[in-house]
């Protein structure tokens, strides 16, 4: 029963991910199943899923590291 409960709950976050959208940029959201959270691409900030329900305030998102910062310019030689 938990299996399928984790399934839906997958399922729903996927499909709410399609509707939703974020409060401060007002962009769609996406799904990221590795956090099991939401992430705005358009502010580089992931709103978390806590029991299946997306928390979207402000203070409770995480804002993501730019993967380019962590990166050495290789072009600048």
């Amino acid at each position: 029963m938990v299996r399928g409960s984790k399934e839906v709950l997958q399922k729903a976050a996927k499909t709410l991910s399609d509707i939703l959208v974020c409060p401060l940029s007002k962009q769609p959201l996406r799904y990221c199943e590795e956090s099991n959270s939401l992430i705005s691409d358009a502010i580089g900030v992931a709103f978390p899923i806590k029991n299946g329900v997306p928390c979207l305030v402000p203070r409770d998102g995480k804002i993501l590291e730019e993967e380019d910062a962590s990166k050495p310019d290789n072009d600048a030689n």
